[in-house]
């Protein structure tokens, strides 16, 4: 992929990323309907996506209070002051990406719309490959072997 690309990529927000893909899911899913599934199935699929929906909220939740709390950014041009390595930092080094995973998975499956959950590596494929990278290189910078210590002792997903 070209530097240009990377660079247009990495202006978009992340969140808006998600977004993005989620609602060109639902155009395809007007033009291109898949089948939905049946009723039965439907009950037990919306309750496991409402408990993957409140789950990507509570992680989305505590991972940006304790930024929060420590008054460093969240934005992935902004430089961090502080390297969180606690909360849900301590078994993902991503827990805010894996949040909005974890709450588009749930909406698409409260919804059950399959064209979404489709395109759904698109925007993580984005984020795994030019946002954490791009991400992680300014956080070498800032805190060096403190950040290379962490990498070494927690995943980037899970």
């Amino acid at each position: 992929m070209s530097k240009l690309w990377k660079r247009w990529l990495l202006r978009i927000p992340p969140p808006l990323l998600f977004v993005a893909t989620f609602f060109a899911g639902v155009g395809l899913q007007r033009l291109v309907p898949l089948p939905r599934l049946s009723a039965s199935s439907s009950e037990a699929v919306q309750i496991a996506s409402f408990g993957l929906l409140a789950c990507g909220l509570l992680l989305a939740l505590s991972s940006v209070g304790l930024f929060w709390a420590v008054r460093t950014t969240i934005i992935p041009f902004g430089t961090a002051s502080n390297l969180i390595t606690r909360g849900p930092y301590r078994f993902t080094r991503n827990p805010m990406y894996l949040s909005l995973v974890l709450v588009y998975i749930g909406v698409a499956g409260m919804l059950t719309l399959a064209w979404p959950l489709l395109l759904l590596p698109l925007p993580v494929v984005i984020i795994n490959t030019i946002v954490i990278p791009f991400e992680e290189a300014r956080l070498q910078d800032v805190f060096g072997a403190e950040f290379a210590q962490y990498c070494s002792n927690v995943r980037r997903w899970l």
